[in-house]
């Protein structure tokens, strides 16, 4: 039999309390146990630390199998331990891609024996991310590793015959398609947001009504289908009013907002730094704003890091050449705990809510978002909030190092995380 004791943690950012795991499950919560509840465990100290469910991030590249130089499943679930998660879904752009049995299989068992977090792949929509024919979607749903989301993110599924049949297809075992909403022929040589920087700067621009249009035409086919229909990465105003149009009416739409949507700008564009090039792009102030409040009031239901490692050679060249995506695993909390928990937004009770139930909840995630309550599987994270510092990227987990936070000052730390009652991460560092 294992113990471990975790002593003296808020809770969700509430009163102190201590944490008992035996054997992988939550044992004992409160304040008053008794000696025998904990007698003979390792204890973990935690005054002033948020203990949290472990976080669950719907969309994550890991990159294998084929782009290994990026990313590994071991690499990439050891940077998701890093910041605090116990559960990635992985997306489905690999090379092969990840539209059959076979390959979502090779995913999960690699998941499985690396044993950092637990990987549930995604399943492709269209065979190769093309658009022109449904993947197998059935069949990756009945394979070993259960998918119950698909997505051809990376691209978006334009065709509106196609989208209906796989919302029509994955009705049928409850499953979600998450939407790439990027009009393809509205961003034809596009590099930027498109608005007043853009313009000053020469770069073609990305509209956001190429966004809001996809997202428009899904959420009516959501409804005439009766399916669910999750909408990736979030990124402007107008999409925030749909989704909360689309959700006063009843459609069974979520969405997902990234850390760097609410953060940063399309001004930094202005640096020609390609780490801030990224899909969807940087919007404006007036787009992060409204993320925040959205994310605040729910018409966003989760965040998600879109984290997508790219070699160093991919972005260390001129902007029109570098490859978009920015990694996000490791600082994810920490930009949550900066845009929303310190501006008064959420409280820790919410973040838990948008970084572990609900999206363990959209993606059927067994044993994750779990209350921090007896009988439940001890997958948590302890953070130092308090803690203050520059991110460096040089002590990433994950393979690639491309963060736009290189250098910049962020608060929080996960100090610690238990996956079903052990711990993969340990004073800050991988166990």
């Amino acid at each position: 039999m294992s113990k471990i004791l975790i002593r003296g943690a808020k809770v969700l950012g509430g009163e102190p309390q201590d944490v008992v795991i035996t054997d992988g499950t939550i044992t004992a919560v409160g304040t008053d146990l008794t000696v025998s509840s904990a007698e003979g465990a390792q204890v973990f100290e935690a005054a002033g630390k948020i203990l949290l469910p472990g976080l669950v991030d719907l969309h994550t590249h890991l990159r294998e199998p084929g782009r290994e130089d990026s990313e590994t499943v071991l690499t990439g679930t050891r940077a998701a331990a890093s910041g605090g998660y116990t559960a990635v879904f992985a997306m489905a752009n690999t090379f092969p891609v990840a539209d059959t049995a076979g390959v979502v299989e090779q995913v999960y068992r690699l998941g499985k024996e690396h044993g950092y977090c637990d990987v549930q792949p995604i399943g492709a929509v269209t065979v190769g991310l093309e658009g022109r024919k449904l993947a197998e979607l059935g069949a990756m749903h009945e394979s070993a590793a259960g998918v119950t989301v698909f997505s051809d993110d990376g691209k978006c599924v334009d065709d509106a015959v196609i989208m209906r049949r796989a919302l029509e297809y994955v009705k049928a075992f409850g499953g979600v398609v998450a939407q790439h909403a990027q009009e393809p022929r509205l961003t034809e040589g596009a590099q930027m947001n498109e608005g007043v920087v853009s313009a000053e700067l020469g770069l073609g621009g990305w509209p956001a009504v190429a966004e809001e249009s996809i997202i428009a035409r899904d959420v009516l086919l959501a409804e005439h289908v009766g399916s669910r229909v999750h909408i990736c990465h979030l990124s402007t105003a107008g999409s925030v009013e749909i989704v909360r149009w689309a959700k006063s009416r009843g459609i069974d739409v979520t969405a997902e907002v990234t850390p760097h949507h609410l953060l940063l700008t399309d001004e930094m564009v202005r640096t020609y730094n390609p780490v801030y090039k990224v899909n969807p792009p940087l919007r404006t102030e007036r787009d992060v704003m409204a993320l925040r409040e959205a994310l605040a009031d729910g018409t966003i239901d989760i965040v998600a890091t879109d984290h997508a490692p790219h070699p160093h050679e991919d972005k260390d060249c001129e902007w029109a050449a570098a490859a978009m995506g920015m990694v996000g695993l490791e600082t994810a909390l920490s930009v949550v705990q900066q845009t929303m928990v310190e501006t008064g937004l959420l409280t820790w009770a919410d973040v838990a809510d948008r970084m572990s139930f609900a999206p363990a909840r959209i993606g059927r995630a067994a044993g994750h978002g779990r209350p921090i309550s007896v009988g439940e599987p001890a997958n948590l994270t302890l953070v130092d909030s308090a803690y203050r510092g520059e991110v460096d990227p040089a002590g990433f987990a994950s393979r690639s190092r491309n963060t736009p936070y290189e250098g910049r000052e962020l608060p929080g730390r996960v100090t610690h995380t238990f996956l079903r009652g052990r711990a993969t991460v340990v004073d800050g560092k991988l166990a």
